[in-house]
């Protein structure tokens, strides 16, 4: 297996802006890294789940990508629209101690069932680097666990920069929640780009 181009292709991927870092980033900053938690470890599970669908069924999703792209890239827009909105609408000053219904361990599960970019990650990884290598049942398994980690430590650590910087958000809380959700509609427009 080639490490060095795995391991760079997963934290470059990993740890770049995208909806799941974004939004803890935001979630954090509003509420805390503690409140925040319940999100990432949803990314995280997510992400595993997201991996161990790709390791087992990488044939048949090759077989089908072209279509699964196109309508995962049409819901992922859609919903990234969805967050942005809801960043764009949101107002100073309100209570952080009753966090956005977004963010829980449910919503941060279900968006990586919609995020292209943890999809195709998740396929690109397997296929070019895995699947190639290693076929067994415990070798995906941990695999799919070792990405759905790095999942949680790239949201995890956007999430801790907006509890530090928290403070410092809460006096820009509208013009954080402007660039947030700018960020949100670019992802949404690279996306349909892509399509």
């Amino acid at each position: 297996m080639q490490w060095i181009p795995f391991l760079l292709y997963v934290v470059v991927t990993s740890f770049t802006p995208g909806p799941n870092n974004i939004m803890s980033m935001a979630f954090a900053s509003r509420t805390g890294y503690k409140n925040t938690l319940r999100f990432i470890l949803g990314v995280a599970a997510g992400t595993f789940v997201i991996a161990l669908l790709a390791s087992f069924f990488n044939l048949l999703l090759y077989s089908f990508l072209p279509t699964v792209k196109v309508w995962m890239g049409i819901l992922g827009g859609v919903y990234l629209l969805y967050l942005a909105m809801k960043m764009l609408l949101h107002k100073p000053g309100s209570n952080p101690t009753h966090p956005d219904k977004l963010n829980s361990f449910f919503s941060g599960f279900l968006l990586q069932f919609i995020n292209p970019k943890v999809i195709l990650y998740a396929i690109t990884a397997v296929s070019t680097f895995i699947i190639p290598y290693y076929q067994s049942n415990g070798s995906l398994l941990l695999f799919s666990l070792f990405l759905g980690f790095i999942g949680y430590l790239s949201t995890s650590s956007w999430a801790f920069f907006g509890a530090v910087f928290q403070q410092f958000l809460a006096k820009y809380d509208r013009a954080f929640s402007i660039v947030m959700g700018l960020l949100l509609i670019y992802s949404a427009i690279v996306i349909f780009v892509d399509l």
